[in-house]
């Protein structure tokens, strides 16, 4: 069974574990837990202190993907495609064969529902394994990140662009910031699965930034939990490393030539 297949057959069965990586070194680490690793877009905020998402370059995805591809052993590694990338069919596929080409990612990811349906549409028939975002697109926020599936309109575009890009043949959907009985209404009418971040229990999978839950960030974001306080662990090191070269006890004879 190919990955692709493997993380559709999950749906309904076990859970997809999703992390980000933007390195080899965490690549590796990432790899051994989950399903799915995800160079994500968010690496601009993550590493660079980008205001926005639609900082990043195609450039930056690309090198931090091939680094990350070299840490990745057995997990489905997924690419984001970003801001301005893919506004046509024809731009879509000729930067997403670049990214295919320079990184060997296994498939890519792009934000949007009908709005960029003619571009997923095409790139499936192009044989690229495709997965799916909607709800928070942070690549169209402008302002304050909001919750989705409040009012009328929005639960009826979500669902409607969830079946849409299912039926233009996208293998998962991430879907972010969605209410939660939205989100499990979305999940229940799909034979692919979805992937939540924010969005409940109810999705068949979830994703979180790496370095949001080893608390490496000092995020405040509703659907992060820290499982590790891994700054405090980074400071003891330091703080020993230094003391050492003060004291001289670094280095020691064992550490020279």
């Amino acid at each position: 069974m190919n990955k692709i297949k493997k993380i559709i057959s999950k749906k309904n069965k076990s859970k997809i574990v999703c992390l980000t990586a933007y390195s080899k070194n965490i690549a590796e680490e990432v790899d051994k837990h989950v399903d799915i690793v995800l160079v994500g877009d968010s690496l601009g905020s993550v590493l660079y202190n980008y205001t926005t998402t639609r900082k990043v370059t195609l450039t930056e995805m690309i090198n931090h993907s091939k680094s990350v591809r070299l840490g990745v052993k057995k997990s489905l590694m997924v690419v984001d495609m970003p801001y301005k990338t893919y506004e046509t069919k024809f731009s879509a596929l000729k930067n997403v064969k670049k990214v295919l080409k320079e990184t060997k990612c296994d498939a890519v990811k792009l934000e949007g529902g009908r709005n960029i349906i003619q571009q997923i549409k095409f790139l499936t028939k192009n044989k690229i394994q495709v997965m799916g975002h909607i709800g928070l697109l942070p690549q169209s926020v402008k302002g304050k990140f909001k919750s989705k599936g409040k009012n009328e309109r929005e639960i009826k575009q979500l669902i409607n662009d969830a079946k849409l890009l299912e039926k233009n043949g996208v293998f998962a959907i991430v879907l972010e910031c969605v209410k939660t009985p939205i989100a499990k209404k979305i999940t229940q009418n799909l034979n692919i699965p979805t992937i939540g971040i924010g969005s409940s229990v109810y999705c068949d999978g979830q994703v979180l930034v790496t370095d949001d839950l080893l608390g490496l960030n000092e995020t405040k974001i509703k659907f992060v939990k820290k499982f590790l306080n891994l700054r405090k662990y980074i400071n003891q090191g330091l703080k020993k490393y230094a003391l050492e070269v003060r004291s001289k006890k670094y280095p020691l004879k064992k550490h020279s030539y």
